[in-house]
């Protein structure tokens, strides 16, 4: 077929189908608030894993057991929703790029202040109050994004937002076996927490070139609504922030129990090095990041809730494969680091455009920031389970908890309806 066939109207160019036309379809101002919300979340990725990855330091270096160092994970997790919850209404407010610069800011300068704790307690008050910023950023900057992106775009567009998450996993990772090779472990994981600071640098671009969707902003300031719990309590919308707090707490138990203790059963179940670790968590986050962008690319084709249910049911699977791999096999613990990686991430993928398309423009900051949020500090119970459970358990026993977050997940859809395809109104 001819290009000029191929065209439906005078005047008008083909449809561009090219595995960029979701970028493309942005514009320049989208790809801006596109690129802010990546660096954001990228580095809210990589300040959330300078924990995981010096928990075992952490651990000896204040004589804490399981119990407590899985503790800092939780209170981290808690205190995000309330820090979630608060940016959604502060964005439907004040906008959504002030929110972002605020929630950057916040977990920026919380994760500095963790390398000078003094006591365990100490840190444990810093890692609840990194939660407030760490919790708020990504509802922010997916709705940022979501309102310049096309219906048609919206899944694959968030789930390349998403993918933030392994390349700051990545980032972190790498830093960490670089930091912990040439320094000794009581000053690197102080050293992991102050590279923290790397987003102030964000900020600046955020405040220079990143604005919100005109469109969008026009009827978040024309509305009467302002976004207040109240408002995404009421009788139209109880029944969606209930079924997707529940999703949320699912998805998310099951995630961060596997994000917080994958790095600690790696070293003390399966006695790797410090370099062993960080080639098999190659393979993990590999996974990680191809799955949110093939997540995204699904969500768009099958549906959201189709993509959930699909990569939380092989999540689950993945769970109890790789916690069962007999002893001595690590080469196969290597292999399947990939597809669990995959998995886990991919079914977050529909996320951003999911629960952007399950509440109005004048509230779904406040929507999403809860229900995002609310589910992550009550999924992270899950890792201090598993923490209090390793003990009697093993740390690879106590991680197949993680399949019941999933299970729980696909349960709460049956609340929920389908939005692919809808406009954001």
């Amino acid at each position: 077929m001819s290009t000029t066939q191929a065209q439906t109207k005078q005047g008008e160019l083909p449809e561009d189908t090219g595995a960029f036309a979701w970028l493309k379809a942005l514009g320049p101002r989208g790809r801006r608030a596109f690129g802010g919300a990546f660096g954001g979340y990228a580095l809210d990725s990589y300040d959330y894993f300078t924990l995981p990855l010096s928990m075992v330091a952490i651990a000896a270096y204040f004589s804490l057991d399981n119990g407590q160092t899985g503790l800092l994970t939780t209170v981290t997790l808690v205190v995000s929703a309330v820090g979630g919850a608060g940016a959604g209404i502060l964005a439907d407010r004040i906008g959504r790029v002030k929110a972002l610069m605020i929630t950057v800011i916040t977990y920026a300068v919380f994760t500095v202040l963790c390398g000078f704790a003094p006591n365990y307690e100490t840190l444990l008050v810093f890692r609840a109050l990194q939660g407030l910023g760490f919790g708020g950023e990504w509802a922010v900057g997916a709705i940022l994004v979501a309102e310049y992106a096309s219906a048609k775009h919206r899944g694959r567009t968030l789930g390349a937002v998403q993918s933030a998450w392994a390349a700051g996993w990545a980032l972190a990772v790498i830093v960490y076996t670089l930091v912990f090779q040439f320094l000794d472990a009581d000053t690197a994981w102080r050293v992991m927490f102050w590279t923290g600071a790397l987003p102030a640098l964000l900020v600046i671009y955020i405040r220079r070139n990143v604005s919100d969707a005109p469109e969008a902003a026009a009827r978040r300031t024309a509305s009467t609504e302002r976004g207040s719990f109240s408002s995404i309590f009421k009788k139209d919308l109880l029944r969606t922030t209930f079924f997707a707090t529940l999703l949320s707490t699912g998805v998310q138990g099951g995630y961060y129990t596997l994000a917080t203790w994958v790095p600690t059963y790696l070293k003390t179940e399966r006695g790797l090095t410090v370099v062993g670790t960080g080639g098999y968590l190659t393979f993990l986050i590999s996974g990680a990041f191809i799955g949110y962008l093939t997540g995204g690319y699904l969500s768009d084709r099958i549906g959201r809730k189709k993509n959930i249910v699909l990569f939380a049911v092989l999540s689950a699977i993945g769970i109890l494969a790789y916690t069962n791999i007999p002893s001595g096999a690590n080469g196969l613990l290597l292999v399947l680091g990939f597809p669990l990686g995959f998995c886990m991430s991919a079914i977050f993928s529909g996320f951003g455009s999911f629960l952007s398309e399950l509440y109005p423009t004048a509230v779904r900051g406040t929507g999403q920031g809860f229900t995002y949020n609310c589910g992550r500090g009550v999924g992270a119970f899950l890792p201090t389970l598993v923490g209090f459970l390793s003990d009697s358990w093993g740390v690879g026993g106590a991680l197949v908890l993680g399949a019941v977050g999933y299970g729980l997940a696909v349960i709460a859809l049956l609340g929920l309806p389908e939005t692919r395809g809808k406009e954001l109104l």
